[in-house]
């Protein structure tokens, strides 16, 4: 992994939380929670971040079943997660997500941010820790 940005998405119907990452500390923030509707963000202000940031990767938390097999959310994140990468040059990634959510809500230390976006923080640190597990998506 080259030294720069990781991007980390918490996908949602409603609220897509975004993080970002540097790869040479390890350590995620929580950057912004943008609106969707049926999962569509404004893709005009996710593509401005992403320019902003200039990321090395992208990565979407995948919201897996506990038994491993796929929900109608993971089917819709894969969905986002490849439509991003067809609109990119930039690396996209899904990550396994399935306890973010609750490991969010035991967090104290972050109550200043939204659950969206401290999701977003959770799902860029796997990523940071060990992008080996994560499944990259083809942009072809």
């Amino acid at each position: 992994m080259g030294h720069g940005y990781v991007i980390g998405i918490d996908f949602g119907l409603k609220h897509i939380g975004l993080a970002v990452g540097q790869t040479v500390t390890k350590t995620a923030n929580g950057l912004t929670t943008l609106r969707a509707k049926n999962g569509k963000p404004d893709w005009s202000e996710l593509q401005q971040l992403i320019a902003e940031y200039k990321p090395l990767a992208i990565v979407v938390g995948l919201p897996l079943n506990m038994d491993d097999s796929a929900s109608d959310m993971s089917d819709q994140a894969t969905l986002f997660a490849t439509r991003l990468s067809q609109q990119i040059q930039t690396p996209v990634y899904l990550a396994d997500e399935r306890l973010s959510s609750w490991a969010v809500k035991a967090q104290e230390s972050a109550a200043g941010q939204d659950i969206h976006t401290r999701s977003a923080c959770l799902i860029t640190q796997t990523y940071l820790d060990d992008p080996s597990p994560c499944t990259a998506i083809n942009n072809s």
